[in-house]
């Protein structure tokens, strides 16, 4: 079922033949929304406003949802929703086990490739975002009924593991006995005797030819390395209480036998093309060629995403390709998309998109970075942040920062500021939920309750149940849209609307109907704000 206003917004559209442009009130004086229908109509077609709103509102049936339409000022029309189809609505919300959530006419497959942390490192401060950006998506589309297939693509392949094994066997090192930490600090080791040895960088570029030519030893000792990475991410992914698990990890390296058979494929049919010895795909557009091959036969990061769109769309049969990579790889990703649309690898009918982001900054304004210039390790940051509240109070804080800002704008991370419980911070939303969960206990154990909104006399009531129909629209636009920071600015105006509610109309101390609808409304608004807080994937608390 399609929320009040869409029901509203589709009669209007069906009477006057465009889009009625539907929008809330702005003051409750001119009912609950307004359309300027009449006044574009007007123009097109010569005649006074108010006529053709007239018009309009002679042909319109609407009397099921509104009250009578009302024609103000120049010839806008005023909507306001009967109250008992409101409080219907709200009561229907509350038993919707989705709150509100209208599942997709048209599920898709959707695959999002994001986190990608590389094998042997310690996740940074770069991965932040991506992780729960992705994590959202996800979870944003599967409650819209989508099949999402995560794709964690680790860079588990390339030369730096030749000089990884290599260091290895040189320090005769147990693999068993490292962690991921530990896997980074050889990696610094590794790469200071690489540019300090010759003899040692030579011994790395044949270790790596070995790795891939699948030599048995050289393959068990990667395979170590990137089982103890796999460990050391899932437990910051579980610290992070995100939705990736082992299943969804697709590495680089399951690519390499794809890539060989991409190159012949776009070679043959005179896609990609020789120059200087590399093999190439030229793309109107663009001022620089998708390198499949490089001169010395080697392949690189183009051909492996040409080779994974491929992957993702013939095999995992996806409809819709979303890529959560950081703002700098945008041109990267539309060269990648245009070969695969020029490939047929990627058809008309399904979408690619990469969703860029911006940076992590200090709160001197900065890229997040150590005093030595490299990249904060996640975890830390972590830290940092439950120096200043509790685990789940300090992960919504972050999820929140995060999502709550147009995704290509960089934010400053601030701890004390991101876990106040005051103003537009996660933990407000987790505290807004808290103060609901209280009043809904003392309601139990006084022997109240209310499962039935059938008083809206109030007009904190009424702004409440109607901001509380429009949930199902504002998940919708970040299905479509991707723009998580329009469920933020939803959540904290819901937040903000029962904090009025609860000021303005007593519940516990009102009586008879009136409680109990109270109490239905309460409920409602828990249920909301849980599911949408699950959403950005912070935690709701009972307590704080």
């Amino acid at each position: 079922m399609s929320s009040l206003p869409s029901q509203l917004s589709e009669r209007v559209q069906s009477v006057a033949g465009i889009d009625s442009e539907m929008r809330p009130a702005t003051k409750p004086q001119f009912g609950h929304f307004q359309s300027n229908v009449a006044l574009r109509l007007a123009k097109q077609q010569g005649k006074p406003p108010r006529q053709v709103a007239q018009e309009i509102v002679d042909k319109l049936d609407v009397g099921d949802l509104c009250e009578p339409v009302e024609i103000a000022g120049p010839g806008f029309l005023n909507f306001r929703l009967r109250a008992d189809v409101l409080a219907g609505a709200v009561t229907d919300q509350l038993h919707d086990p989705r709150a509100g959530i209208t599942p997709t006419e048209l599920p898709q497959t959707v695959v999002i490739d994001y986190s990608a942390p590389n094998a042997a490192k310690q996740m940074h401060v770069g991965h932040l975002r991506s992780t729960i950006i992705g994590d959202c998506f996800n979870r944003v589309l599967r409650a819209k009924g989508h099949t999402v297939i995560a794709q964690n693509h680790i860079g588990d392949w390339g030369r730096q593991f030749g000089m990884l094994i290599e260091q290895a066997l040189d320090e005769k090192l147990d693999l068993d006995s490292l962690d991921l930490a530990g896997a980074e600090e050889l990696y610094k080791r590794a790469n200071a005797h690489l540019k300090s040895d010759d003899a040692f960088a030579d011994r790395a570029r044949e270790r790596v030819v070995k790795l891939q030519n699948g030599d048995a030893d050289t393959r068990a000792m990667w395979r170590k390395m990137i089982d103890l990475s796999k460990a050391g991410f899932n437990k910051t992914y579980a610290r992070m209480g995100v939705l990736l698990t082992d299943a969804d990890y697709a590495g680089e390296s399951m690519y390499n036998e794809m890539l060989p058979q991409v190159c012949d494929d776009l070679e043959q049919r005179g896609i990609a093309k020789l120059d200087q010895g590399a093999l190439v795909v030229f793309v109107k557009g663009f001022d620089a060629p998708a390198i499949l091959r490089n001169s010395q036969g080697g392949y690189g990061y183009d051909v492996t995403d040409v080779a994974a769109v491929r992957y993702r769309v013939d095999d995992l049969e996806a409809n819709r390709l979303i890529y959560v990579v950081g703002s700098e790889q945008t041109y990267h990703f539309n060269l990648i998309f245009a070969v695969c649309r020029e490939a047929g690898y990627l058809p008309a009918w399904v979408s690619a998109q990469h969703v860029g982001y911006g940076m992590v900054l200090g709160a001197d304004g900065k890229k997040f970075s150590t005093r030595e210039g490299t990249a904060v390790h996640l975890n830390d940051l972590l830290d940092e942040a439950e120096e200043h509240a509790a685990p789940e109070i300090a992960l919504a804080a972050i999820k929140y920062a995060d999502l709550s800002n147009s995704l290509q704008k960089d934010y400053v991370f601030d701890p004390v500021r991101m876990t106040q419980t005051t103003g537009d911070t996660g933990p407000y939303l987790q505290y807004a939920h808290a103060r609901v969960s209280q009043i809904l206990r003392k309601a139990d154990a006084e022997g109240l309750s209310g499962d039935t909104i059938s008083v809206l006399d109030e007009v904190p009531e009424q702004e409440l149940a109607l901001w509380l129909t429009r949930f199902g629209d504002a998940v919708d636009e970040v299905a479509d849209e991707l723009t998580p920071h329009k469920l933020c600015t939803y959540l904290y105006e819901l937040a903000t609307k029962y904090s009025t509610f609860y000021e303005n109309c007593p519940v516990l101390k009102s009586e008879g109907e009136v409680r109990s609808s109270r109490l239905a409304l309460c409920a409602t608004t828990k249920r909301v704000l849980a599911t949408g807080l699950d959403l950005l994937g912070i935690a709701a608390p009972e307590r704080m």
